[in-house]
């Protein structure tokens, strides 16, 4: 069973004003030194988020649900419980966050359809170890609840990427020895 903080269901559209976070969140009242205001300000000036990105490496310790949706407004990414499992079997590449979590990136000869499939070949194996197995089973549960939403449409689009030549840990192609 996956475990998944944000739900397909939840990035449907609701009236009044958007989440600003995806977890549970509420106001609180500071009272700051004015340089601080205004080094938080120069991170971002919107205080609370500045407050959240300096805290998210003191999450990176924190365990984090397999996979999960991260959303900002009315779109949400996938990020996932980096293994290099997922790189090998189905042949995407995982993005590294600040927050010790990825983003999942494929190229062009890619669908989340094809995406979808490949995961579910890959839980059928006995082989797969239990927490990869959370992660695919986790990646699938979103994939298919979005494709059976009538009010989420998956989008591909595409991020930069920059790899080193000569770098350890640089990306290997499928099938290529570790």
């Amino acid at each position: 069973m996956a475990i998944v903080s944000l739900s397909i269901q939840s990035l449907t559209p609701k009236r009044g004003r958007p989440r600003k976070f995806t977890e549970p969140s509420r106001p609180v009242t500071l009272t700051l030194p004015e340089h601080i205001i205004k080094a938080l300000d120069a991170i971002d000036h919107d205080l609370s988020r500045a407050v959240v990105r300096l805290t998210q490496p003191q999450l990176v310790e924190q365990p984090h649900p397999p996979a999960e949706l991260v959303s900002f407004g009315a779109r949400a990414v996938i990020v996932v419980n980096p293994t290099r499992t997922l790189e090998q079997r189905t042949g995407v590449m995982l993005v590294p966050l600040s927050d010790g979590r990825a983003l999942i990136a494929f190229d062009d000869s890619m669908t989340a359809n094809s995406l979808e499939l490949v995961i579910q070949d890959v839980l059928e194996e006995e082989d797969l170890p239990a927490e990869d197995a959370r992660i695919f089973e986790g990646i699938r549960t979103l994939l298919r609840d979005a494709r059976r939403s009538e009010t989420v449409s998956v989008m591909l689009r595409n991020i930069m990427v920059l790899e080193f030549a000569g770098r350890r840990g640089a990306r290997e192609k499928p099938g290529d020895a570790l």
